[in-house]
């Protein structure tokens, strides 16, 4: 019998009777983890699920939650990467009424809701160093203090599952990510591999996409061939969307291989490793923006908004385009569709989302614009006066003289 395994993230709809989720996969990579997934659910120690976008770390944390005894308890989910660091602390730990403009009442954080419970932190690779700071302090002490109280802490009884698609010993590296956070999220860690290493799931999966549909439709054993062949750089969400598009285009019983995305058709038989999925974003992005098809206000700034893109995008952004302009955000401004009296609006954007990127990482060694030629001086001891006399002059000192 097949282990059930849910790869998709945020399908409330794909559950057991009783509210338990399941997963439907075939592969022993993924029984495996459903099996440590099932004994991490046994204490109380907090977990760090990593892997690529897409391959359901939200499932493996409410996995854990429903096997836990906090089952009957809430689980609640906050998207670090979607909030800035202002939303995200009032977003968790709650804020008084007239704490900040527009906080017309009090509101209870997350961290309050999920008591008994188990809260979710997706994404938790993109907090900024102020949060993990006081991330740190809610799980040593267990206490939380609303945005704008002045009265004592409160204390709540919370298991926390972090879950990020980011290297955070890179991170600590780069120091962006303190290590002390680090060791505390990292007590049990589940690696969910991506679905290119696990393509037994392939069919299952597809089989289940179809059967959610409604639809009574067979794929044929060329376009089968073509799905377990392409790498699946977007993993099981990726997947998902394929089907979906594919069952649009079916016009018969059966879905082929001209029902399938071009993506698809064009990359199923490279087996070459592809660029990291949030790379690509950005420089899909850039290469639409170049191009003159989009501007940053009308299209990127949406998609920001609209929590599309993260701001780890936003700033892969900012950084192919500093590489191009030579570090010059007045630069950018035309190479991004914006006019010249959006420099401070700009500014005031990245500042506010935390997605400025320092220029100077980028003045030197830039290949995409051309370089001034350099002009050599002579040594500092050929041109400092000497004690008791008129200073020492060297020839090349006299060439741009001679020139004129």
């Amino acid at each position: 019998m097949q282990s059930a395994s849910e790869v998709v993230q945020g399908h409330a709809d794909l559950e057991l009777p009783g509210g338990k989720p399941v997963l439907i996969a075939s592969s022993p990579l993924m029984r495996e983890i459903e099996t440590l997934a099932r004994k991490a659910a046994v204490g109380e120690a907090k977990v760090l699920v990593t892997g690529e976008s897409g391959v359901g770390k939200d499932l493996i944390a409410r996995l854990v939650h429903v096997n836990s005894r906090r089952a009957t308890g809430p689980f609640v989910a906050v998207n670090c990467a979607g909030l800035t660091e202002t939303l995200l602390e009032s977003e968790l730990f709650g804020h008084e009424k007239g704490s900040f403009t527009g906080a017309y009442r009090d509101k209870p954080g997350k961290l309050q809701l999920a008591h008994r419970g188990t809260l979710f932190l997706d994404e938790v690779g993109e907090m900024s160093l102020r949060m993990q700071a006081l991330l740190l302090r809610f799980l040593e002490t267990g206490e939380i203090q609303s945005v704008g109280a002045h009265n004592a802490s409160t204390k709540v009884n919370v298991r926390v599952i972090a879950a990020t698609n980011r290297n955070l010993s890179d991170r600590v590296a780069a120091g962006e990510f303190r290590e002390d956070l680090l060791y505390r999220l990292r007590v049990i860690q589940i690696h969910v591999p991506p679905l290119r290493d696990r393509r037994e799931d392939v069919p299952v999966l597809i089989q289940h996409f179809i059967r959610k549909s409604g639809r009574q439709l067979r794929i044929t054993d060329d376009a089968m061939q073509m799905l377990l062949r392409y790498r699946w750089p977007g993993n099981v969400r990726e997947l998902q969307n394929v089907v979906e598009q594919a069952l649009w285009s079916a016009d018969h019983d059966f879905i082929d291989v001209p029902h399938l995305p071009e993506s698809v058709r064009s990359g199923g038989d490279t087996l070459k490793p592809q660029r990291e999925r949030r790379r690509q974003v950005a420089d899909d992005l850039y290469e639409a923006l170049v191009s003159g098809g989009y501007s940053f206000w009308e299209h990127v700034h949406p998609l920001f908004l609209a929590r599309d893109i993260t701001r780890h995008d936003v700033r892969e952004l900012v950084s192919r385009g500093l590489r191009t302009t030579h570090g010059s955000y007045r630069s950018l401004l035309r190479l991004f569709g914006m006019a010249h009296t959006d420099y401070k609006r700009f500014h005031n954007f990245l500042m506010t989302h935390g997605c400025k990127v320092d220029y100077r990482a980028f003045r030197e060694g830039n290949p995409d614009l051309p370089r001034q030629p350099r002009v050599l001086l002579p040594p500092l001891s050929e041109v400092r006066q000497p004690a008791g006399g008129p200073p020492r002059e060297s020839p090349e000192s006299f060439e741009p003289a001679q020139a004129k």
